[in-house]
């Protein structure tokens, strides 16, 4: 199985990296062909890249190909799209997305821009050309959110889900509990990559809110867009909120919810007993409402490179041995 890695950024070269050091322990019948970047280069090459000196020098050649002919032309089985999110347009991945997918090629993803935009779209796509579409690591990263639900749970009616959803603020909220201020705490954040310079993304809850859309369409086939959310982050939470929550013996949480009928991001009184009130740091967790099992909560790592990997890595290995 031939792979085109898009984005050679943190997470396409942990990617390359986990690749390399379970090649051989599983026996993966998997080849890099071709690696694009936005700056240092690209490179395709029909037998199989070097991964490790790839890895080792960081620039890439600076070949002329285009990836779109690469698609239609047969030369890739499988596109990892790991470039960074767009949430307004899908950005420029949402049209090789189209290509890849027009052409047979199965798509595996973490990147939220396009399905966030067009998810009924590519998954009509990818099921008229016989591809499959993968998004594990969308949501809560290597933590198989996606999977419990589409494989662990099939055959039981999923009614509800709602989570912690945004490593970032779960952070921010957990430090804001041992008496720290907002703004040092997402100065913290920011100190340890778990925020970006510019943190709007999380800490005003588009984030969680693009994964409230994967998960809404996922679950429901309800094709909702940004603008449907009512989408609230945790900036006018103070040190004194957290503080008097902490009396009354709660939690505040950013709590991401879909519903049959919508969804919603927002900052949440949680009590002690909640599954998700003892969720703390960067960790995620989802609680999906079933019909006959009741609440079933997972908890695990929402973020970090190699997390994020694995969840790359578990989708295209259910290519080659489909569940």
């Amino acid at each position: 199985m031939r792979l085109a890695i898009n984005g050679f950024g943190n997470i396409g070269q942990a990617f390359a990296e986990l690749l390399q050091r379970k090649q051989a322990e599983l026996a993966l019948p998997l080849q890099v062909v071709a690696i694009v970047t936005r700056s240092r280069g690209r490179i395709y090459n029909p037998a199989g890249l070097a991964l490790e000196q790839l890895l080792r020098d960081g620039q890439l050649p600076a070949e002329t190909w285009d990836l779109a002919d690469l698609l239609r032309d047969g030369s890739i089985d499988v596109l990892i799209e790991a470039t960074p999110t767009d949430l307004q347009t899908g950005g420029s991945a949402l049209e090789t997305f189209r290509v890849a997918l027009r052409a047979g090629v199965h798509v595996v993803t973490v990147n939220k821009g396009p399905l966030a935009v067009a998810y009924q779209e590519l998954m009509e796509l990818a099921h008229a050309h016989h591809a499959k579409l993968l998004f594990e690591g969308t949501v809560m990263a290597g933590t198989p959110s996606i999977r419990l639900a589409q494989s662990a749970l099939n055959g039981n009616q999923i009614l509800g889900a709602r989570g912690i959803l945004n490593g970032t603020t779960n952070y921010i909220l957990t430090q804001m509990e041992t008496g720290m201020a907002y703004a040092d705490a997402l100065a913290q954040a920011q100190a340890l990559g778990y925020a970006e310079p510019d943190p709007s993304g999380d800490v005003d809850g588009w984030d969680a809110a693009a994964k409230v859309l994967i998960l809404s369409n996922m679950l429901y086939n309800n094709p909702l867009t940004l603008p449907d959310l009512s989408v609230t982050g945790i900036s006018a939470i103070t040190l004194a909120d957290v503080q008097q929550a902490q009396r009354d013996g709660k939690r505040w949480k950013l709590i991401a919810e879909i519903t049959p009928d919508g969804g919603s991001v927002a900052p949440v009184l949680l009590a002690a007993d909640d599954p998700l009130a003892s969720v703390g740091g960067a960790t995620n967790a989802i609680t999906y409402q079933t019909e006959l099992l009741g609440d079933v909560t997972l908890i695990g790592a929402g973020a970090g490179r190699i997390e994020t990997a694995f969840a790359i890595l578990a989708d295209v290995l259910s290519l080659i041995k489909p569940e």
